[in-house]
């Protein structure tokens, strides 16, 4: 599908959609206990993912404005038929730690998950007692994971994805024996980590967790019987990006403090020249675009927002530096190139480093975009269009990942946006 962006002027208000990484976690974490509710969740094709592993291992799970699981009571089933993660990384890095409680599974995914790097987690299953491996011998899905994981010690290299430290804290307390997991280097993308532990908390396991190593008892049990989803700040980012690109006024609700890593959206923008006010008990986050100023950026903790800091940059006066931000490179796409090839194709300069982009902001134009089939690319490059105009973007079905309705939001708010079924755009959907 195609999304055609013109030049647009938003006003109004919207709601976040809950978040995707607390969705994923309360559904595996609930599922793995005796089961519960889990209330507002997002449900996208990322999280569908999850729930249909869940089922895999044994859960049953109905699907309304909640999600309802009668869960394994810390004992998955080892799953009848390969389990098929679509396009979720976090879904496939998750249930590969829960497929070393079982006796075995096969997990594989879509062309892309099919690039992504999970050598750091097949290794450490293995140092805790699982058979862990690649079929191709990359490290890259298809996987195969035979139990069962007893604990032990591991050393896990922290460079790549907290997701795979996540998914160790996931399975970990239903290992037989203890499990001692030691992160080497920078742990990039810590706040998930911290949700994780959060969410175990919750559900009453314990975990000794420090800045470099933690430890996990055994032989634990979970019960999450409720949990109500925050809303995301990674999908909150692209409204409020728009406001300020487009010099509009906009609300966003739904915006309650939490764990995440991308609540630095916030003070970027601010920082960047735009006025933000948050009301944090009612969930109301106002903002105004303004004359925006680049800045340099840290994303080592926050690399979801590197698309969206890349367009703002592209539209704010001076400079703007987004550095340690190398582990981008390992999403559903090398998002740093991505994002460097289509903003020059709007007139963007904007040069791609080892570990970043610099972007000196300037006037865009309206082109041809190609949206890689990556959920986050194409909803930074719609806010770029929403300045330049005129403005073509291929593979726009993929937003369903994580925001689904997203363009539908957009429009609400004042945006013109159609989306077409192919590149004649003959219009499938006018959401103006």
């Amino acid at each position: 599908m195609i999304a055609s962006v013109e030049r647009s002027s938003l006003s109004g208000e919207v709601y976040a959609p809950p978040s995707k990484s607390y969705t994923h976690r309360a559904i595996l974490i609930t599922a793995l206990g005796p089961g519960g509710t889990v209330k507002r969740p997002l449900l996208s094709a990322d999280t569908k993912a999850t729930i249909s592993a869940c089922e895999a291992f044994g859960a049953k799970i109905s699907l309304n404005d909640e999600v309802k699981i009668q869960g394994v009571s810390s004992m998955p089933q080892t799953p009848e038929d390969v389990i098929n993660v679509l396009n979720s990384g976090t879904t496939l890095r998750f249930c590969s730690a829960v497929a070393a409680l079982t006796d075995g599974a096969v997990l594989t995914g879509d062309a892309s998950i099919r690039t992504r790097p999970n050598g750091p987690l097949l290794s450490s299953l293995g140092d805790l007692g699982a058979t862990a491996f690649s079929i191709r011998n990359n490290g890259k899905a298809p996987l195969v994971i035979r139990g069962k994981m007893r604990g032990g010690m591991t050393r896990l290299n922290g460079g790549v994805s907290s997701q795979f430290l996540s998914a160790l804290l996931i399975a970990a307390p239903l290992a037989r024996g203890d499990t001692k997991i030691v992160i080497e280097g920078y742990l990039k993308s810590r706040p998930y980590a911290e949700i994780t532990l959060d969410m175990l908390a919750d559900a009453g396991v314990r975990v000794q967790a420090g800045t470099q190593e933690f430890f996990v008892p055994g032989n634990q049990e979970y019960n999450l019987l409720s949990y109500t989803i925050p809303g995301d700040f990674s999908s909150a980012s692209y409204p409020l990006a728009a406001a300020a690109v487009t010099g509009s006024e906009v609300n966003v609700k739904g915006i309650l403090p939490s764990r995440q890593g991308d609540i630095a959206i916030i003070d970027i923008l601010s920082r960047m020249g735009a006025e933000v006010s948050w009301d944090k008990e009612a969930g109301n986050l106002w903002i105004k675009g303004g004359e925006l100023q680049g800045i340099e950026v840290d994303a080592s903790l926050t690399p979801d927002l590197v698309p969206t800091i890349a367009v703002i940059g592209a539209v704010a006066r001076g400079k703007t530096t987004i550095k340690n931000a190398e582990h981008v490179r390992h999403k559903e796409t090398d998002r740093l190139h991505a994002m460097a090839v289509e903003l020059s194709k709007m007139g963007a300069d904007i040069r791609e480093r080892s570990d970043g982009l610099e972007i000196v902001g300037g006037k865009l134009h309206g082109a041809d975009l190609h949206g890689y089939h990556d959920h986050r690319i194409i909803m930074a490059l719609t806010v770029a269009g929403f300045v330049a105009g005129e403005t073509k973007i291929d593979t726009a079905e993929s937003v369903d990942v994580s925001y689904p309705g997203f363009f539908q939001e957009m429009c609400k708010l004042g945006a013109d946006v159609q989306v077409s079924a192919n590149l004649k755009n003959e219009a499938l959907n006018n959401f103006r």
